[in-house]
This record gives structure tokens, C-alpha cells and sequence, in this order.
């Protein structure tokens, strides 16, 4: 009998100029939608971006995403408000047992944003955004599942988490509660977090983090739409596209032998009706792409006052540049020997190394829109003119 396969560890001590404590393709291998991981000193030295204060601050913005989670222990009662809050709210929550989270804070923070670079070795499309979360001693959002893989870095502060990583953990969720918290939920496994620290978890694994002192915890979540949240939206994709004259037929038809009962035939042609959704890799590609850099949660408004291509055009001459919104979303796919680049839920045309370059680039200067194809240039004038890339005006000491 061969001896059982050692599991891979729980945690591990990152090394210099390693995130993860070990090579990506390691933990893709090992742990990526497999099994948690605790990274000691994942981020060395790590000083967060932003002050409680600064959180405080951005969830009074109307646009932003922001909640508060409180937790009354002697009652187990817990409220969720929504906000936007207003500033004076806060000095009047208690000393403890309260959390604010705040999602998409790399689209409101350059310096937060920064941090996503860390993790090249996943698809940009896969992530979601950083949410941060401010909790006072002891404030937690209770015991909980999420869906999607979460890496979870101690910004400042400290937390306590408790994980189960057994396969029967109850994922039941109470029903006395506006959270979907776990109505049980039995550890099998605990840390408590320094900044710079970070656990990994793949979707479904129980846990429960609670602030041991004031502390800042950066949530860096996956993006993984549901199979039925997939299924509608390419649904509609195909039926858009379809054409009225295509329906359920019958030309076998032969007298049924009971006129009410849907028999194994009219399956089958219903089956045919619906072959459509057997999508090729062009139609799948174009649909997908289009999905994932949509903007779950808002549009990109287009200026007031939007450039025309001229203005582009003379800004990038005279030494400005394009800077793309923060909110915007793009990814591309091959087209045979060409690709699409898709921005905010739009395909784009082009050679495929404009959109290797378009997709990854955050600013746009004379130089690199001169190395774009037409199809490239003319989709980057579209896109100013929409929102999705903003003027920055040359420095004096650049203007030609």
C-alpha cells in the first residue's frame, strides 16, 4: 500500500521577492481553489495606503459602496446600514464591536490600486476589487462563506481568524439576520494576523475574523459570476441575435397517440430549437469578453463636455496623455490572426498587439499611441470621447 500523500501546508513564511511564499505556479498548483493558506510577511514592512480616517472619509462619497456592520453580543443581534454616511455619524458609534467596509477602493486610491500588481499571476478580468474593511475592537461581519477566492492582507491592526477547513462544515445561515452569517460554525484552525500578513481562501472554506484592536484588513476578491447569472446573461446575448423566423418545427410530425403528452420527438426538436446555445468559440469569446469587463455595479459617464478627436489628437501632440477612468474594465481575445479588446462590456477591432497594449495600459502617451493601428487609434478616440480615458493636460516643462 502506498503511504497517504502529505498535504501541503496551512502556512508558510513569504521570501523575498515572493508574495506567496513560493513560486505562483506552485500555488496555482497547490492551494488555488484547493486549499487556505496563511503568508506570513506576505507584504514586508507593509504600511497601508490609507488611514481609518481616509475610509471614514470616502464612505460619505454618494458613489461610493459602503456599510457598517454592528454586532450587539449580548443580544447576538447584528444591523447592517448602507451608506453613504454622513461624517458626523461616526464619532457616535460605539468604542467597539463595529465594522465599515468599503468596496472598490483601488478605483477611488492610486496607491491601493498599486497593490493589485502583486498579483500578475492571475488574470486582471478574475479580479473584483479591494474592499477595506475598518473594524473597532472586536468588531467582526460574523461567521460566514463567500463564493469566490479572497486574499485577505492585514493593512494595520490586528485580527484574529478562525477557518474550518473540514469538507461537512454546516453552511446553513441563519434567518434572524439581514447577513447571510453561518448558523454554525465549528474552527478547525486559527491565526491571528500582523500587518503585512495575508490568508488565502478558496471559495466555500468557513471563516470568522474579529479585530483583536483597532485594525484595517484589504480584501482582494475574485470575480466569479454565478452559473446562472452566466447562463441568463448569454441567453439574452444569443436571443438578441437571433432571428424572429427561426422557431420550434415539426415537418416529421406524425399523428401522436396521446394529443396532450409531450413525447420523446417534440424533445428532441426542442432540443434543436435550442441548439443555438451550443455557441462556437468566436460567438462564446465576443459574448464573454463583453461580460467580464462590464462594470458590475456602475457606468462610466461620459464627460459633460466630451473632446472631439482633434483635441485628442493636439493633447497627445503638445506632450499630454490618456489617462483611462479607474472604473474601467477591459480584457481582449485572440480573432484569428487579429483580436477584440473589450471596454466596459464594448468590442473593439484591432491587431492583436494594440490590444495587448491597450489592455493593459493606464496611460497613453504620444509614443505608445503612435505604435496603435488605425483600428487601435480610432477606438481610443472613441473611448476618450466616452469617459473611459480622461485628458491630462502636458506639464510646462513637456509642451512642445
Amino acid at each position: 500500500m502506498k503511504p497517504a500523500t502529505a498535504l501541503p501546508p496551512l502556512e508558510v513564511h513569504a521570501t523575498s521577492g515572493q508574495v506567496l511564499g513560493m513560486p505562483p505556479s506552485q500555488f496555482l498548483r497547490n492551494y488555488w481553489q484547493k486549499r487556505p493558506l496563511l503568508i506570513r510577511n506576505a507584504f514586508p514592512k507593509f504600511v497601508s495606503p490609507l488611514s481609518p480616517e481616509d475610509l471614514a472619509g470616502l464612505a460619505c462619497e454618494e458613489a461610493a459602496l459602503s456599510r457598517v456592520v454592528q454586532h450587539d453580543r449580548k443580544k447576538d443581534r447584528w444591523t447592517l446600514r448602507s451608506g453613504p454616511f454622513a461624517e458626523a455619524e461616526f464619532p457616535k458609534l460605539p468604542r467597539q464591536d463595529w465594522t465599515l467596509l468599503v468596496q472598490d477602493v483601488d478605483k477611488w486610491d492610486a496607491d491601493v490600486r498599486a497593490l493589485l500588481e502583486r498579483f500578475d499571476f492571475l488574470p486582471r478580468w478574475r479580479i473584483d476589487d479591494v474592499m477595506i474593511s475598518f473594524a473597532a475592537p472586536g468588531g467582526s461581519v460574523g461567521a460566514h462563506v463567500d463564493q469566490y477566492d479572497v486574499f485577505l492582507l492585514q493593512g494595520q491592526g490586528q485580527r484574529h481568524w478562525q477557518i474550518s477547513t473540514d469538507p461537512n462544515a454546516p453552511t446553513a445561515f441563519r434567518d434572524d439576520v439581514e447577513l447571510k452569517l453561518l448558523r454554525e460554525f465549528k474552527p478547525t484552525h486559527q491565526w491571528t494576523l500582523e500587518p503585512g500578513d495575508m490568508l488565502y481562501l478558496p471559495p466555500g472554506v468557513p471563516h470568522h475574523g474579529v479585530a483583536v484592536d483597532a485594525c484595517l484588513t484589504y480584501s482582494i476578491g475574485m470575480r466569479a459570476p454565478s452559473q446562472a447569472e452566466l447562463l441568463v446573461d448569454f441567453a439574452e446575448h444569443l436571443a438578441e441575435r437571433s432571428r424572429d423566423e427561426s422557431r420550434y418545427a415539426d415537418p416529421d410530425l406524425i399523428a401522436p397517440a396521446d394529443r396532450h403528452e409531450i413525447d420523446d420527438a417534440s424533445l428532441a426538436r426542442v432540443r434543436r430549437a435550442l441548439a443555438a446555445l451550443q455557441a462556437d468559440d468566436a460567438t462564446l469569446a465576443s459574448w464573454f469578453g463583453a461580460y467580464i469587463s462590464a462594470y458590475r455595479s456602475a457606468d462610466v459617464s461620459s464627460p459633460p463636455r466630451p473632446p472631439g478627436a482633434d483635441k485628442v489628437l493636439r493633447t497627445l501632440a503638445d506632450g499630454g496623455a490618456l489617462l483611462r477612468h479607474p472604473f474601467v474594465r477591459s480584457a481582449w481575445t485572440r480573432q484569428g490572426k487579429r483580436a477584440q479588446l473589450f471596454v466596459g462590456g464594448t468590442a473593439y477591432p484591432m491587431g492583436m498587439a494594440s490590444a495587448r497594449t491597450l489592455a493593459a495600459a493606464q496611460v497613453i502617451d504620444a509614443v505608445q499611441f503612435g505604435t496603435l493601428d488605425s483600428d487601435a487609434q480610432a477606438a481610443v478616440i472613441v473611448l476618450t470621447t466616452g469617459g473611459s480615458y480622461a485628458l491630462q493636460r502636458p506639464s510646462r516643462g513637456k509642451r512642445r
